[in-house]
C-alpha cells in the first residue's frame, strides 16, 4: 500500500473509543503572554481538525506508515486509545503525540506545576471525579472555566457534568502525570477522608455504637455468670443444643451446595471453544495492595509480565501505605513497565486494605476492577477470560471471582491442610452455593466487578476487615450476582501456626461485624435478598463464628464414647452421647469426601492427609476467641499476614506448580 493511499484510508478510519493516550511526563508549558491582565489564553480557531489522529501523525511524519495501519487494525479490536497503543509499541514518541494532540483539537497545553489550578473549582466538580476521569477544572475567567484534560475524548464526554457545575468550559491539554500531582496537590485530604466514608454510614463499621455493643456484651456475660451460679445444667443444655442446630444445620447446607456442584459438573455441556468477542476488548484495571513486602516486590513484576492481556488494556496499580517504608524502598529499586504504576495512600487514622482500595480506585483507567495480591501468580489469560466472561453475562452479573490455589501445598502438615480446606471451599462447596442463588462472600483476591456496580455499592467499607464478604453482601442487596469464572490465581499457603491463626482471627472477627452491620435491620434485608439466602447469609457469617468458639461445647461429648462421665448424662442417657458422635462423624466424613473430591485433578495425593483435618480445625477455635477479643478491644485492627517465606522458591518451580489440565470450576471464597 502506498503513503498516499494508506493516507487515505487513514484519514477514513475513525476508532469509535476515545483517541488519545497518556501524553509525556512534561508537556509543553502553556504560557500567558504578559499584556493580558485578564489572564486569558490567545484566542484559538474554533472547532476540531477533520484529519483523524493518526493521519496528523503520519502528515507530521511521526509514525510509520505500516505500523500505524497495524495500530489501527488492534484498535478496532480493542478499547484502548489509538495513541496509547502507538506509544505501548514503541511506534511513536510522546511529543510527537502531544504535538498531533494539539492540532486534532486546536488548543494549548498547560503547566499544572508552573501554574496550579484553583482548588475551589475542583471542590465544585468533585475531587474524585476529577481524578478518575483525568480532569483538572484550571482557572476561571470572563465567566470560562478552562478545564485541563489528560484525555480529550474523555472531556467531550464529561462537558455536560463539567458545564452543570462550572458554567462554560474550554478544554487545555494536560499530562496524566501533572493531572492527578495538580489534584493530590490541592485536595489530597479530601480524596484520603472520602476513601474513609464513602459506603453509606447504615452498611458501614464506622457508625457501630460502641457503648451500645459494650453494654450488650456485658449484659450478656452477667447473664451467662447468672445461669452458671443458679443453673449450671440448664445453661450447658441451652447451648449444647445451639450449637448442635447450627452443626446440623451448615452440615446440611454444605451437603447441599455440594451435591449442588456434581449436579451442574454432570449436566455441563461439553468443552467448546470460547465464541469470538463481538465488541472491543476492554481495559482491566487491577490493585494489589502491599504492605511490608520486602521481599516479593521485585518479584511481582515478573510474575505479572507473563500475563497474555494487551499491554496497552492491563493497568496495574501498586497500593502502597505513605508510612510504608519497607515496601517503598522495595519498589523503589524496581524498574516498572509502563502499565504498572504506584499509588502511595496517604497517612490517617486507620491503615486497612478496603481503605486504600478505595484511594487507588480514583487513579485506575478501566472500566473492570479487579485486585490481587502481592504474592498472586494469576494464569497467563486470567484476563481475558474475565473480560470474555463480564462481556457475555447479562448486566445484573456485576462480579466474577476466580478460584485460589497454592505453589506451596507440601511444605509441611500445615500447608497441606491448608490446601486441602481451599479445594474444599473453591471447588467444592461455594460454586454450588452461588448456583443455589445464595449470597456469594468475595474473596479478597482474583475477583472482578464493573465499575459502576462499585460505584453503585460505594466501594469497600474501610472499617470492615473483610471488606471482601461485606461487599459481595452489598452487591446481593443491590440486586447483583456473582458468577465463577474459569480461572485460577497462586499463592502461597499460611502454613505457620501462629500467621495462621492471626489470619484466621481477622476473617472471623469481620464475618462476625459484617453479619452486625447487615442485621441492624433485618426484615430489610429479607426483602432485598430472599427468605433463604438470608437464612445462608447467617449459616456462612454467624454460624460460622459461633461453631468454632462453641467448638469445646461438641467436644465434651466425646466423653461418653471414652467412658468418662458427662454433666449430661443423667438426663440424656447414653443415647444422646452416641447421636452426636453420629453427628460429627457424619460431619467429618463430608469435609473429608469433599476435600478427596476438590484435590483429585489439581495436587493427586494430597487427599490421603484430608483424615487429619479434624486436628487441623481446632487452630480456628483460637482464633476465634482471639476475634472475639478483638470486637471489642480492637474492632479496626488489621493483623497483617507475611508474605513471602516460600515465595523464591515457588518462583523457580512455577511450572511444576501449575494445575495440570482439565476443567476447572473456581469459585469464591474467604481470602486474607
Amino acid at each position: 500500500m502506498s503513503v498516499t493511499n494508506f493516507r487515505k484510508a487513514a484519514a477514513e478510519t475513525r476508532p469509535t473509543g476515545p483517541v488519545t493516550g497518556p501524553l509525556p511526563d512534561r508537556a509543553p508549558p502553556f504560557r500567558l503572554r504578559a499584556a493580558r491582565p485578564d489572564d486569558r489564553p490567545a484566542a484559538r480557531p474554533s472547532g476540531r481538525d477533520e484529519r483523524a489522529l493518526g493521519q496528523i501523525l503520519l502528515d507530521d511524519g511521526a509514525v510509520d506508515a505500516g505500523n500505524l495501519f497495524k495500530a489501527l487494525i488492534v484498535n478496532r479490536a480493542e478499547s484502548a486509545r489509538l495513541g496509547e497503543i502507538l506509544l505501548a509499541r514503541g511506534w511513536v514518541t510522546a511529543q510527537a503525540l502531544t504535538r498531533a494532540l494539539s492540532k486534532q483539537w486546536r488548543t494549548s497545553s498547560v503547566d499544572l506545576t508552573a501554574m496550579p489550578p484553583d482548588p475551589r473549582l475542583i471542590d465544585l466538580a468533585g475531587a474524585d471525579w476529577c481524578l478518575t476521569h483525568g480532569i483538572v477544572p484550571w482557572r476561571r475567567t470572563g465567566g470560562v472555566t478552562f478545564v485541563a484534560a489528560a484525555w480529550p475524548e474523555r472531556f467531550q464526554g464529561a462537558r455536560q457534568h463539567l458545564e452543570s457545575r462550572l458554567g462554560p468550559v474550554r478544554m487545555l491539554l494536560c499530562t496524566d502525570s501533572d493531572c492527578s500531582s495538580a489534584l493530590l496537590a490541592t485536595r489530597r485530604t479530601a480524596l484520603i477522608r472520602q476513601a474513609e466514608s464513602c459506603v453509606p454510614p447504615e452498611y458501614s463499621c464506622r457508625t457501630r455504637n460502641e457503648a451500645r455493643l459494650g453494654r450488650m456484651l456485658l449484659g450478656l456475660m452477667a447473664t451467662l455468670a447468672l445461669g452458671l451460679w443458679l443453673a449450671p445444667l440448664l445453661v450447658l443444655v441451652v447451648v449444647s443444643l445451639l450449637t448442635i442446630l447450627t452443626l446440623v444445620a451448615t452440615t446440611l447446607l454444605k451437603a447441599l451446595a455440594f451435591r449442588r456442584t456434581l449436579r451442574d459438573l454432570r449436566e455441563a455441556p461439553a468443552p467448546a471453544l470460547d465464541p469470538p468477542m463481538d465488541g472491543k476488548w476492554p481495559m482491566i484495571s487491577v490493585m494489589v495492595p502491599m504492605f511490608r513486602e520486602e521481599s516479593i516486590a521485585d518479584r511481582l513484576v515478573g510474575r505479572l509480565a507473563g500475563l497474555t492481556y494487551p499491554r496497552e488494556l492491563t493497568d496495574v496499580l501498586l497500593v502502597v501505605e505513605e508510612t510504608d517504608r519497607v515496601t517503598r524502598a522495595a519498589l523503589d529499586g524496581v524498574k516498572l513497565p509502563f502499565w504498572m504504576r504506584v499509588v502511595t495512600v496517604p497517612d490517617g487514622p486507620i491503615r486497612t486494605k478496603p481503605r486504600a482500595l478505595n484511594y487507588a480506585l480514583n487513579f485506575c483507567r478501566g472500566d473492570i476492577i479487579g485486585v490481587w495480591d502481592a504474592e498472586d501468580r494469576p494464569e497467563p489469560d486470567q484476563l481475558h477470560r474475565v473480560a470474555r466472561h463480564l462481556h457475555f453475562a447479562p448486566p445484573q452479573v456485576a462480579c466474577v471471582q476466580g478460584a485460589l490455589d497454592f505453589y506451596n501445598p507440601r511444605t509441611n502438615w500445615l500447608a497441606r491442610c491448608f490446601t486441602l480446606e481451599y479445594s474444599a471451599w473453591f471447588r467444592g462447596v461455594l460454586p454450588g452455593l452461588a448456583r443455589m442463588g445464595l449470597v456469594v462472600p468475595l474473596g479478597g483476591t482474583t475477583f472482578f466487578i464493573r465499575r459502576t456496580a462499585l460505584a453503585e455499592a460505594g466501594g469497600w467499607d474501610a472499617w470492615n476487615v473483610t471488606e471482601d464478604a461485606d461487599l459481595g453482601v452489598r452487591l446481593a442487596r443491590l440486586g447483583y450476582r456473582t458468577e465463577i469464572v474459569a480461572t485460577t490465581t497462586h499463592e502461597e499457603a499460611n502454613c505457620r501456626p501462629l500467621p495462621w491463626v492471626k489470619q484466621r482471627s481477622r476473617w472471623l472477627k469481620g464475618f462476625a461485624m459484617t453479619w452486625g452491620v447487615h442485621m441492624r435491620s433485618p426484615m430489610q434485608l429479607v426483602r432485598e435478598i430472599g427468605f433463604w439466602p438470608t437464612v445462608g447469609f447467617h449459616l456462612q457469617m454467624l454460624a460460622t463464628v459461633q461453631q468454632f468458639l462453641l467448638a469445646p461445647v461438641l467436644w465434651s461429648f466425646w466423653l461418653f464414647s471414652l467412658g468418662f462421665v458427662h454433666p449430661l448424662a443423667s438426663l440424656t442417657g447414653a443415647w444422646m452421647g452416641a447421636a452426636i458422635i453420629a453427628l460429627f462423624l457424619i460431619s467429618e466424613a463430608l469435609n473429608i469426601a469433599v476435600a478427596v473430591w476438590a484435590v483429585r485433578r489439581t495436587h493427586p495425593g494430597l487427599g490421603l492427609w484430608a483424615p487429619t483435618l479434624y486436628f487441623y480445625f481446632p487452630l480456628a477455635c483460637l482464633a476465634a476467641w482471639k476475634a472475639a477479643y478483638e470486637i471489642v478491644a480492637k474492632p479496626f485492627y488489621w493483623d497483617k499476614t507475611l508474605h513471602g517465606v516460600f515465595d523464591q522458591t515457588a518462583d523457580e518451580t512455577a511450572g511444576a506448580a501449575q494445575s495440570p489440565p482439565g476443567p476447572t470450576v473456581p469459585v469464591t471464597g474467604m481470602i486474607g
